[in-house]
């Protein structure tokens, strides 16, 4: 067991094998409201991404402001014969209180720019539920054939996530993921010629049995995403993607239909993306009335100050019933040339498309770092 002070620092809770080279890389973290944080991430057994095998769980629970980590979980229910299964993306629905662990699995050892070589995809989209907060499982449900279809014989590969789904106001239960599109095949032979990389989402509605694919965000490539909602005083919720691009920054499009369709995504300058760009972490949370009242006082940006009285509180999504504004928290690697130096970013305002409302980045972490996921204490 761990136990860890959430104001006091940092606790590492899957670690590296120098010896064997097994190695834990992709990480999803989901706050349930019980007062349990589950840490997803994939075993591999070489940090390469063909070298993955299955998934493994931490498993907390919150008591004032500590946080005791629990022993490693292998979820092997999350297997599929002859093949690899790879990132974890959770989502927590409310009422029924279940979580939903989606991931892929992809046939043996085939790399994904295989796939997109040759237009042959290899993965399935498949999900896992828990009704106890993690500590048992249901069998995997392979949901390819049912929600993509015919669709998928235009994907050369696809993937959710990685990192966590949102559950909107309405309900509505929403998986980010991207596919790599082929919109043209070589004359006379099987192979694409044209493949264009585009994020979407899949959803599900009022707790029912059947997921659906939102449409295809066109107009830029965009590759993984992450979602989430956001409200303005003045407007009805919208979800915000902030998406991986091969554009040195990051993608951002609105979708008013709850996910269904995206808007032409724009491009966000000043959330830089390194050359071999890197997966993001963003989340929405209702400031609570002491941030509200310092946002209305004019003054000279202090990103530091800020950013210490939100990850402080605990709590700063508990607010629901006080405001209807949202904010957002986006984490990434700031520096423009390398994976190094994890920070995190502010945007006070409900127009998430102007990147001038993001304040200077707040430093987490001085160093090498790559892919992370944020989540919210209620």
């Amino acid at each position: 067991m761990i136990k860890a002070s959430m104001s006091s620092g940092k606790v590492t809770l899957f670690h590296q094998d120098p010896q064997s080279g097994v190695t834990c890389r992709v990480p999803a973290l989901l706050y349930i409201l019980t007062d349990t944080l589950l840490a997803f991430t994939e075993k591999r057994s070489s940090a390469r991404d063909e070298d993955a095998e299955y998934l493994v769980l931490r498993r907390s629970r919150k008591t004032g402001t500590s946080v005791e980590w629990g022993p490693t979980e292998l979820l092997m229910s999350t297997v599929l014969p002859a093949h690899r299964t790879m990132n974890p993306c959770p989502v927590y629905e409310q009422k029924s209180q279940t979580v939903f662990l989606f991931f892929i699995c992809v046939r043996q050892r085939i790399s994904e720019q295989r796939q997109i070589l040759t237009g042959q995809n290899a993965a399935r989209l498949c999900y896992v539920c828990s009704g106890d907060a993690g500590q048992t499982w249901s069998s995997v449900t392979d949901l390819t054939e049912q929600v993509i279809g015919e669709d998928l014989k235009d994907w050369a590969t696809f993937a959710v996530g990685p990192e966590h789904g949102v559950q909107l106001r309405s309900g509505r239960l929403v998986i980010p993921a991207y596919v790599y599109h082929i919109t043209a095949h070589c004359c006379r032979l099987p192979l694409p010629c044209w493949i264009q990389p585009r994020s979407l989402v899949f959803y599900r509605d009022d707790g029912g049995q059947f997921w659906h694919k939102g449409k295809l965000i066109k107009g830029m490539k965009t590759l993984e995403c992450q979602v989430a909602e956001v409200a303005g005083q003045a407007c009805d919720p919208v979800l915000y993607c902030n998406a991986r691009t091969p554009r040195r920054c990051r993608a951002a499009a609105l979708s008013t239909d709850q996910g269904l369709t995206f808007e032409s995504p724009s491009s966000c300058k000043k959330l830089c993306e390194p050359p071999h760009s890197c997966q993001d972490s963003v989340v929405s949370f209702t400031p609570t009335p002491g941030l509200l009242e310092a946002d209305g006082v004019e003054e000279p940006d202090t990103p530091a100050h800020e950013m210490t009285c939100l990850l402080n509180s605990g709590n700063a999504a508990s607010a629901l019933h006080r405001s209807t504004t949202s904010w957002l928290l986006y984490s990434h690697p700031m520096d423009k040339c390398k994976q190094v130096n994890l920070s995190i970013y502010l945007n006070r305002n409900d127009t998430p498309l102007n990147e001038a409302k993001w304040r200077h980045p707040w430093l987490l972490y001085k160093g090498l770092c790559s892919y992370l996921d944020l989540d919210m204490l209620q």
